[in-house]
C-alpha cells in the first residue's frame, strides 16, 4: 500500500469517526433536551405562573422542541446512497465485487466530509437553540418568582 493511499485510508477513517462522534453527541443532546422538556412541564403544570412567565416559558419550550427537530433532521439516514454511500443492499453480488474494485476513496472522503459538515452544523445549532431555549426557561422562573414575589 502507497503512502498516498495509506493517507486517504486514514482520512478515511477519521471523517468516519468524525461523523460517529457527532451522532453521538446529538443522541446525547437530544436525551438532554428531553428531559429539560419533561422537567419543565412537569414543574409549570403545578405553579402557579403570571402571564409573562408563562410566556417567557411557552417560547423556551417551543425554542427547545425546534432544537428537537433540527437533531432529528441531522442523523435521518440517507437511504438514497449518496454522500459517497453505494446503495449496497440493491446491488447484485457481481454489481457489489465491480463497485469495491473501482471505489475511489477520494470521493468517498469528500462525500463523508460534506455528509460530516452537514450534521455538524446541525448540532451546532441545536446547540445554539438549546441555549436560547434554556436562557428563556431561566427567564421564566425569574420573572415567576419576582412577579410572584411582587
Amino acid at each position: 500500500m502507497s503512502a498516498a493511499d495509506q493517507n486517504l485510508t486514514a482520512a478515511l477513517a477519521e471523517v468516519k469517526a468524525e461523523i460517529a462522534r457527532t451522532d453521538t453527541k446529538t443522541g446525547l443532546l437530544l436525551a438532554f433536551i428531553g428531559a429539560v422538556l419533561a422537567g419543565a412541564w412537569t414543574v409549570a403544570k403545578d405553579t402557579p405562573l403570571n402571564l409573562p412567565a408563562y410566556v417567557a416559558g411557552g417560547v423556551g419550550m417551543v425554542v427547545l422542541v425546534a432544537a428537537a427537530g433540527v437533531l432529528l433532521r441531522s442523523v435521518r439516514p440517507n437511504i438514497k446512497g449518496r454522500h459517497g454511500f453505494p446503495l449496497w443492499a440493491t446491488l447484485t453480488p457481481e454489481q457489489i465485487t465491480d463497485t469495491a474494485a473501482s471505489r475511489d476513496l477520494a470521493t468517498d472522503i469528500a462525500g463523508l466530509s460534506r455528509l460530516a459538515v452537514v450534521k455538524f452544523t446541525g448540532l451546532r445549532r441545536a446547540v445554539d437553540l438549546t441555549c436560547a431555549g434554556g436562557a428563556l426557561l431561566v427567564l421564566a422562573v425569574v420573572v415567576a418568582v419576582v412577579g410572584g414575589a411582587a
